[in-house]
Formats: structure tokens, C-alpha cells, sequence
């Protein structure tokens, strides 16, 4: 699992330590962490401080460890910069959506209204068969 991590050296021992921030659920979606410090395994070239992304296996063993910089420029350039996300466009979004939910709501209670029709339609059809079938006999 990938993790987004700050190297931090442990002033008692002086080994580097791992300080998870947050841990990626799915593609775009992370999860913050707290206080989750993991000792480090693998040597590292990193300094106190620089955020690294860390994928860990299942039992927390690091796999694979790289500076996070040209990940952390990549969301600032796809949802920081001019252009991109702002609230402005969030606030659009949001209307969009609230706009799709009322015309979806008023569908479905336009397609319940016309499954009633039809029930009540099907009961009338029914009660005149059984008139004309009692009316035949």
C-alpha cells in the first residue's frame, strides 16, 4: 500500500524513522494518518524532514521508497494552479449536481406516479373481467 511519509531521524537511537502522513485507499482517494512512526529498514540517502512516498506490504516491510517532490508538484499543477480547481468551480459542480438530483428525483416520482396509474388501471381491467365473466354465466 502507498503511503506518503516524512523521514524523521530519532534523536535517541539516531536511526531513521518513517512518520506516515497518509495512505492511498484507492487511486484519488487517501486516508490521513496520525503518529504512526515505522523504523526503517532499507538504507536511505534522505534528509530529516523530506517527504517520501513508501509502499508498504502487508506487514509494513517497506518495499520501495522515492522522494514525493514530483508527486507533490503533480497535484499542485493538476488542482493548484490557474485553470484548475477553484471554488468558484467547485461551487458550479455542487449546482450541477444538486440541479441532476432534482431531475432525477422528479423522475422517479413521475415514474411512481405512472406505475400507480397503471396498477390502478390493471385493477379496473381485472374487476371488469370478472363483471363481464359473472355477466356471461
Amino acid at each position: 500500500m502507498l503511503h506518503l511519509a516524512q523521514v524523521k531521524k530519532n534523536p535517541d537511537s539516531g536511526e531513521m524513522e518513517l512518520l506516515l502522513l497518509a495512505r492511498q485507499t484507492s487511486q484519488h482517494l487517501w486516508d490521513m494518518m496520525s503518529n504512526k512512526v515505522i523504523s526503517c529498514t532499507i538504507p536511505m540517502s534522505f534528509r530529516d524532514g523530506v517527504l517520501v512516498l513508501v509502499k508498504l506490504g502487508d506487514d509494513h516491510e517497506i518495499l520501495e521508497v522515492q522522494e514525493a517532490k514530483d508527486w507533490v508538484m503533480g497535484l499542485v499543477e493538476t488542482y493548484l494552479t490557474n485553470g484548475a480547481i477553484t471554488p468558484e468551480w467547485v461551487q458550479k459542480e455542487q449546482e450541477k449536481v444538486e440541479q441532476w438530483r432534482q431531475e432525477i428525483t422528479a423522475k422517479s416520482l413521475d415514474l411512481t406516479r405512472r406505475q400507480l396509474e397503471l396498477e390502478t388501471q390493471k385493477e379496473q381491467l381485472q374487476e371488469l373481467e370478472e363483471k363481464l365473466k359473472n355477466g356471461e354465466e
